[in-house]
């Protein structure tokens, strides 16, 4: 049961953190070229995009320990035979290891784009580091067409 609601909510949350991201991304975009200044409101996009990622990532990891599809700790599956099939090669490394590249690429734009001091600099690093988290978490998101198997719930 608790295992379906974070599944559940695991995919659902996916969409807001996209959402979020490429709104961030855009608008920082927008704001870089425009010169434009760095408002409370850009403050406020960028670090509700951070704690989305960061509240999917968190989910994602107590699920990384609960799932059927990450037959790690299963001690009846060998590694090797998880490295063979390609759904547990999925979930087991490839998923979590992009999502983490994402998140600490979200995290660390935020974090230096609060310690730059231009406008221009702040939003020209929010674009460029939370558009490799995006580029990241699109490469590492379970599609229908390069998982079989996989599904998205």
């Amino acid at each position: 049961m608790f295992y379906t609601i974070l599944v559940h909510a695991h995919s659902g949350l996916r969409w807001i953190v996209l959402i979020l991201l490429i709104a961030a991304i855009i608008t920082a975009f927008r704001k870089w070229q425009g010169r434009d200044e760095y408002t409370a409101g850009n403050n406020q996009l960028y670090l509700f995009t951070l704690i989305a990622t960061h509240t999917q990532f968190l989910i994602g990891l107590i699920l990384y320990f609960m799932s059927p599809k990450v037959p790690l700790f299963d001690s009846g599956i060998d590694f090797g035979t998880i490295m063979r099939t390609t759904l547990y090669r999925f979930y087991t490394i490839e998923h979590i290891v992009g999502m983490l590249i994402a998140v600490v690429l979200i995290t660390i734009g935020r974090s230096k784009s609060r310690r730059i001091s231009g406008p221009v600099q702040k939003h020209r690093t929010v674009f460029i580091f939370f558009g490799l988290g995006l580029l990241a978490i699109l490469v590492s998101i379970p599609w229908p067409f390069r998982i079989p198997g996989a599904g998205w719930f």
